[in-house]
């Protein structure tokens, strides 16, 4: 019999989605969840990071095998809340839908990892090995939680790796990397009708952000059978301040998706050579990589991954397709270091709404996970 009625799973749901942690604040995250495996005799603690911001590591078990779950407790900015039906922080069920800000991305998966950890301490398992939680903080940007967890030393005795992001019925052992940079390119102002008393910042900025386009557009052949090609992408642009004036500064950014063929340290060589050309023109431009989080792939038929795909035919009803996703998740982090053969999937509830206006999980599918992941997770320790 279980411990937690639907009702409980769905508020549980409910109360951390209300928590607004929006790119900060997960100590109150934190919080809800201590109290709340504290309430159900399992220990927990909070690891602060700074500010507002903090992890959270709890276990049940002892000994190997150690499985890792984890999920992240930050979630993005809702935009314009008058473009939702309902209130982006009060959960609100329509059609079979559960809607808020982080139902998907990734509030339920983290949900229903807790809610599996409680109903198994309460039949007294695991019987064998350890279930060990690492929520973490910064997900959204930069995957920083995550890099506290590795650099302390969690992730040096786990066997296996499951992280809740949002696959829905989908098993991924794979994902690609990401690249935030910023060019900065420094120019001489001059009044526009004598532009040879100046240097137009914009111009070799823009040059470059072309060759940056040809190379990893137009010319990059590089892919990866799970993951597809690299993508490279200028998603902020700014210079000039007045119209008849040539402009001494213009910054650009871009986001870049790495994968296992061309990957982060590759791709910052090959735009430094792009800046350097510039540059050997008379240019004064200066790169930052602000983020780089690496791609990571491991093989798809481990044990997890295959008691994974199991279990989701059982549930779903229909047999699961396996590969890659996307969008970087901590295992960029949590990874490091580990084999080809590490047994390591993104697993859990949601949909195609990260981020999104009206941002979902399908509420039959958040409760069969709340399910799924006791069988999973028991299942794996004693296999």
């Amino acid at each position: 019999m279980s411990v937690l009625s639907e009702d409980q799973r769905i508020q549980i749901l409910h109360d951390l989605v209300a928590i607004l942690s929006v790119n900060d604040h997960e100590q109150k995250v934190a919080e809800y969840l201590r109290k709340l495996l504290a309430a159900h005799q399992i220990d927990s603690q909070i690891l602060p990071v700074t500010g507002d911001r903090a992890n959270l590591v709890a276990e049940i078990g002892s000994g190997h095998p150690i499985l890792g779950i984890s999920g992240h407790m930050d979630v993005v900015d809702p935009g314009d809340a008058d473009q939702w039906a309902s209130d982006p922080f009060t959960l609100t069920e329509r059609q079979g839908n559960l809607y808020g800000r982080g139902a998907t991305d990734m509030k339920s998966g983290l949900a229903a990892m807790v809610i599996a950890m409680i109903e198994l301490a309460a039949q007294g398992k695991p019987t064998k090995g350890t279930i060990r939680l690492m929520a973490t903080m910064g997900e959204e940007v930069g995957e920083l939680g995550s890099k506290y967890f590795l650099d302390d030393g969690y992730m040096k005795d786990v066997d296996a790796l499951l992280i809740g992001e949002p696959s829905g019925w989908y098993v991924a052992h794979a994902h690609k990397g990401s690249m935030d940079i910023r060019f900065t390119s420094h120019g001489r102002a001059a009044h526009s009708s004598m532009p040879e008393d100046g240097f137009n910042a914009i111009d070799p900025l823009l040059q470059l952000l072309q060759d940056g386009n040809h190379l990893f557009r137009e010319m990059n052949h590089e892919t990866n059978e799970l993951l597809g090609p690299l993508t490279f992408n200028t998603t902020i642009f700014n210079g000039g301040s007045q119209v008849n004036s040539i402009p001494d500064k213009a910054v650009a950014e871009v986001n870049i998706r790495t994968i296992p063929e061309l990957n982060n340290a590759e791709v910052k060589e090959e735009l430094q050579r792009l800046v350097t050309i510039q540059k050997e023109d008379g240019a004064q431009i200066d790169m930052d990589v602000y983020m780089s989080q690496p791609s990571r792939s491991v093989q798809g038929d481990s044990a997890l991954a295959d008691l994974a795909a199991k279990l989701g035919q059982q549930y779903s009803g229909k047999e699961l397709k396996r590969g890659g996703i996307a969008p970087v998740t901590d295992a960029s982090n949590l990874l490091e270091g580990k084999p080809k053969n590490y047994p390591f999937v993104i697993f859990g509830p949601g949909n195609n709404t990260p981020h999104q206006v009206n941002e979902s999980v399908p509420k039959k599918m958040y409760l069969q996970f709340c399910d799924l992941y006791q069988d999973l997770f028991d299942q794996f320790l004693n296999a």
